[in-house]
């Protein structure tokens, strides 16, 4: 069982049904006590950083997901959930995230923004367990203004090239995160799914 983490910002749904199509058994949930008792653990989301930090807040699941996560268990970081891994953002001021992984929050500057729609990754690291059997160069589907900019750059598992090289992807021991929607990017995006569950 998957536990998909609800907290009002995005379609969840469509990452619910991504992960059964791959053969996973996915809840939505937005109770502290599911999250205690989960194995693997997905956080999507679409939208502003601060207003998401905010809901998790008053749901009371912050603890929850950060205690999760420091009993290394598989966490999947979905856009807007991979955001929030880091400790703040530049959308407003004390703007902040989880800070589970050192870094920010940027937003793109002088681009169209949101990027939106297909573009390449660039595996940097190849060891990263959701990208067994995907090529370098693989397209997935984006939809955002802003980046993370991890402070460690061994966390780093892919990279984007929009106006300048960003990290779509992250990886750090149990933690994962990509910036890209895999539940949108057909075949490359469900075998991503799939490695994660298979974690």
């Amino acid at each position: 069982m998957i536990t998909i983490i609800d907290y009002g910002m995005g379609n969840l749904r469509s990452v619910q049904k991504a992960l059964e199509h791959v053969g996973a058994k996915a809840k939505i949930t937005q109770n502290h006590k599911d999250i205690d008792k989960a194995v693997k653990i997905v956080l999507p989301g679409v939208g502003a950083m601060q207003p998401a930090y905010d809901k998790l807040k008053s749901l009371y699941l912050i603890e929850p997901i950060k205690n999760f996560i420091s009993k290394n268990k598989p966490f999947l970081g979905i856009c807007l959930g991979l955001q929030l891994l880091f400790e703040e953002s530049d959308e407003g001021q004390n703007t902040k995230g989880l800070g589970i992984l050192k870094g920010n929050v940027n937003k793109f500057t002088k681009l169209k923004i949101p990027q939106m729609g297909w573009n390449q990754i660039i595996i940097k690291n190849r060891d990263c367990k959701i990208f067994k059997g995907i090529d370098d160069l693989a397209n997935v589907y984006f939809c955002h203004s802003y980046f993370a900019n991890p402070k460690d750059k061994n966390d780093i598992a892919s990279t984007t090239s929009y106006g300048r090289e960003f990290a779509s992807s992250v990886n750090k021991e149990n933690i994962f995160g990509v910036q890209f929607h895999p539940e949108k990017s057909q075949k490359i995006g469900l075998k991503i799914l799939e490695n994660f569950t298979k974690i």
